[in-house]
């Protein structure tokens, strides 16, 4: 009999997950503690849910630890990079460049504001905005570049900056993937002009529906105050940008983005002991990934710019598949087997299909211009504006998810690591059955560990 567990064998795998967030459960995410506990009720107890004392001290925090001058709780990720355009003054008729592969919120926020979306290639290692592509895509109207630190590989920023300086183009992270991570010793979201961050629950840094805004230029920060903050922009003697003077206390974009109180309460405790909890993640992942580099048919990617860079939580870890290696063997057949072996998280084919193949960036007329709201304000054609993202239109049908752990525990790595390496070394006996590849893989939103093939 096989040993392969999809064909009857016994599973690599027999870690029995509980689901408990007390820090057990090497997979259950984020962890909740009794002080996380008291922090919530305290502000509920206290009706305290919408005011913006308990946020200002969690943004205080934040800049602390990120070392940064300012940030500013909104009420989710997508809220934080709207403001972060209008911040830098993104407008109608400027145009923003990001990278085709990553989720929609990173660039539909530009539709609000009048502005037109142009996709960059990414860099088939690290799956981040590629900066030739970016230069190659710059034009007089190009206002801001979005960098996407995808599934928490930091994107080459220093290539990305050259290009942006050398154009005079304003650089926004979007730092939803990688919280925490380094760059040659800098933190993620404060080498660009500014950082933008969802903290929902199963991100990185999760502490429940919240988004955060970090930077060290004052005139974006008040900018984005003035935005969607208003209740925090009343005062002319406390506003530094001359020309926001006169408009202190107005809705300029009539905007709620206020983050919640019970999510800033919580952000607090899970501040003060995310880099320990990092520490234990990035112990099991590098564990997982050393046995992974010498499989055949996988190629692991960890940051290898410099020391002093690092994958922080690891959100939604990924790894290329060599076909070749396994005798041409599908991915999906792969990854089929790989959970058979009884891993629930990870080895699920496909990543973010390429944006710029969605129809809300071909075809959708969002606002009733009577065109597509990507071009409602620009005399460009779609079929042009998509032309060289060939790595992007790729990269799904090489990529597949790894387990996301959250804990450290050497036994449970070592179990899913072999479960990988045993399909590795039974290869042939799947290579009768395999249907191949289905056309499209992967989903429009985030990678889902938890989500068979077909779900996404």
């Amino acid at each position: 009999m096989s040993e392969l567990a999809i064909f009857g064998g016994p599973k690599a795998v027999t870690y029995k997950k509980t689901g408990k967030h007390d820090g057990s459960d090497v997979f259950a995410w984020p962890v909740v503690t009794k002080e996380d506990e008291e922090a919530v009720l305290e502000v509920i107890r206290n009706g305290a849910m919408s005011g913006t004392d308990i946020t200002k001290q969690f943004e205080k925090e934040f800049c602390a630890w990120m070392g940064c001058k300012y940030a500013l709780g909104t009420n989710n990720g997508t809220a934080a990079l709207h403001a972060a355009m209008f911040g830098c003054g993104v407008g109608r008729g400027d145009e923003i460049i990001c990278p085709s592969t990553t989720y929609w919120a990173s660039c539909t926020a530009a539709y609000n504001l009048g502005a037109t979306v142009v996709f960059c290639d990414i860099d088939p290692e690290n799956r981040c905005a590629d900066a030739k592509s970016i230069e190659a895509k710059i034009t007089d109207k190009t206002k801001a570049i979005v960098v996407v630190h995808y599934c928490s590989n930091p994107a080459d920023m220093d290539a990305i900056m050259a290009v942006a300086k050398k154009h005079n183009v304003k650089v926004i992270e979007d730092v939803s993937h990688a919280q925490g991570g380094m760059y040659k010793g800098k933190k993620l979201g404060t080498i660009g002009d500014v950082g933008a961050a969802s903290l929902m629950s199963e991100k990185s840094l999760a502490i429940g529906e919240a988004g955060m805004l970090y930077t060290d230029n004052i005139e974006i920060y008040e900018r984005a105050v003035a935005f969607g903050s208003y209740e925090r922009f009343g005062d002319p003697d406390t506003v530094h940008t001359e020309y926001l003077k006169p408009l202190a206390g107005l809705p300029l974009g009539g905007f709620k983005h206020r983050m919640h109180q019970v999510s800033s309460a919580m952000g607090r405790v899970q501040l003060k002991y995310y880099d320990e909890r990092c520490a234990a993640i990035n112990k099991a992942m590098n564990e997982l990934c050393d046995v992974l580099d010498n499989v055949p048919g996988i190629k692991v990617h960890r940051p290898n710019y410099a020391e002093g860079t690092t994958m922080a939580g690891w959100y939604a870890p990924v790894a290329t598949y060599v076909s070749e290696e396994l005798g041409g063997l599908s991915m999906t057949r792969f990854c089929e087997a790989v959970r058979a072996e009884g891993v629930e998280d990870g080895a699920n084919p496909g990543c973010n299909r390429p944006l710029h193949t969605h129809n809300l960036f071909k075809i959708a007329d969002v606002f009733g211009d009577g065109k597509p709201t990507r071009i409602a304000n620009s005399d460009k054609d779609v079929r042009e504006m998509d032309a060289d993202l060939e790595v992007a239109s790729g990269i799904a049908r090489r990529t597949f998810s790894l387990p996301m752990f959250r804990g450290y525990d050497h036994d449970v790595v070592m179990q899913y690591a072999n479960a990988f390496k045993k399909v590795a070394e039974n290869y042939k006996e799947l290579l009768a059955d395999d249907p191949g590849d289905p056309e499209m893989l992967g989903g429009w939103h985030r990678i889902d560990h938890k989500k068979k093939v077909g779900d996404k």
